[in-house]
């Protein structure tokens, strides 16, 4: 498995407090059967993104894993204005595997009509947004069909590998379940942030995904559609969005 989205790297924001944690995180995923991780560190009003400092901290930990785990960095990308701009004058370093994807987080206070254009702009701009745990905002999670119509202009989906198996709650849960049967769901990934709350697994949803699914979804949205984003390439597997008026795939799901 390829986990494209986690705090892995130390003291940059609010995920691991340190190197000791870091590669305890790192065994946990190795463990695991993850074989690649991208640490993706917030790019926020709360968190200068430093990349310079972000590759320091990668190389490091690289060096205390040897060839056990594959290291690459992103980040965790705030749509405000002085990010934006700094995108504009070098994206490369805000991507996975300093490629084209993006990763795209929205606060949960407001998600104001003009990030609609936004992601646009990043499109023409030759990135592929691609919205982080949409499952755990409270915003998308009451508006999907904004989700939905992002999706359908080319963005991709995120969500994380705890809200299907219930860390964040039943709402999380339903939510994130639904939105892959009905075709929205690109990739999940562990939003890792610590050794306690937040670890850096994805088995368990792996194997619940293709209990719900089958092998081949489960494959897609851990191994191949990851392994394309890391590689920069075009996904292998884009599902078809169901229309208000398609029936769903699924009737019910069986939650673990």
């Amino acid at each position: 498995m390829i986990d494209v989205h986690c705090h892995i790297l130390p003291g940059l924001d609010d995920g691991s407090r340190g190197l000791e944690e870091s590669l305890e995180m790192a065994e946990s995923a190795i463990a695991d059967g993850i074989t690649r991780v991208v640490a993706t560190p917030h790019a926020s009003s709360s968190y200068v993104f430093d990349f310079a400092r972000v590759r320091e901290c990668r190389d490091e930990l690289q060096k205390h894993l040897g060839d056990r785990l594959l290291l690459a960095t992103g980040c965790d990308f705030h749509m405000s204005p002085e990010n934006m701009i700094a995108l504009r004058e070098d994206a490369p370093r805000f991507c996975i595997n300093q490629k084209n994807y993006l990763l795209v987080e929205f606060n949960e206070f407001s998600i104001p009509p003009a990030m609609d254009h936004r992601l646009h702009e990043l499109q023409l701009a030759g990135l592929r947004p691609v919205i982080t745990h949409p499952e755990r905002n409270a915003i998308l999670r009451a508006r999907p069909e904004r989700l939905k119509q992002w999706v359908q202009h080319g963005s991709f989906v995120q969500v994380t590998g705890g809200s299907l198996t219930g860390s964040f709650g039943v709402g999380a849960q339903e939510d994130a379940w639904r939105w892959i049967d009905e075709g929205l769901v690109h990739f999940v990934a562990s939003d890792a942030h610590n050794t306690r709350t937040r670890p850096l697994v994805l088995r368990a949803a792996y194997d619940a995904v293709e209990a719900q699914f089958g092998k081949e979804k489960a494959e897609a949205l851990f191994e191949e559609n990851p392994l394309a984003a890391f590689e920069g390439q075009e996904l292998p597997h884009v599902p078809e969005v169901l229309d208000e008026s398609s029936e769903p795939r699924k009737k019910k799901f069986f939650f673990f």
